[in-house]
């Protein structure tokens, strides 16, 4: 029923710029929480940063100054724009949201995700 696609990944050099986006499609009342996980290669996956419908955000330690979450409300969208990126940023990048969908006469709110966009850094 909801459908989420992430783009922008691939290679960069280290110090450089992605830019991740994520779309959700398909039978959506509202979009609460949206955020960016991210699972590198023998590890497991890890919180980058959340955005609330208020746009507070919350970051993780290692991306603080250096990455940006957005989201766009009216398109259903939710971005990562990513810099000064290093070596360790490598991995699978997945956005999440928490969307709000009819089930006949209520609500229900379901959390979905992405397939996951690949980003590497490397010389």
């Amino acid at each position: 029923q909801v459908q989420l696609v992430e783009s922008g990944g691939g290679l960069v050099q280290p110090g450089g710029s992605l830019r991740l986006s994520c779309a959700a499609s398909g039978s959506i009342w509202s979009i609460g929480h949206m955020g960016w996980y991210r699972q590198a290669p023998g590890k497991e996956r890890e919180l980058v940063a959340t955005v609330t419908v208020g746009n507070d955000t919350v970051y993780v330690d290692p991306v603080k100054g250096r990455f940006t979450i957005s989201r766009d409300n009216a398109k259903n969208m939710v971005y990562l724009q990513m810099n000064s990126l290093k070596p360790d940023d490598t991995a699978v990048y997945y956005c999440t949201m928490a969307v709000k969908m009819r089930d006949g006469y209520n609500f229900r709110i379901d959390n979905y995700w992405g397939q996951g966009t690949q980003v590497t850094v490397s010389s």
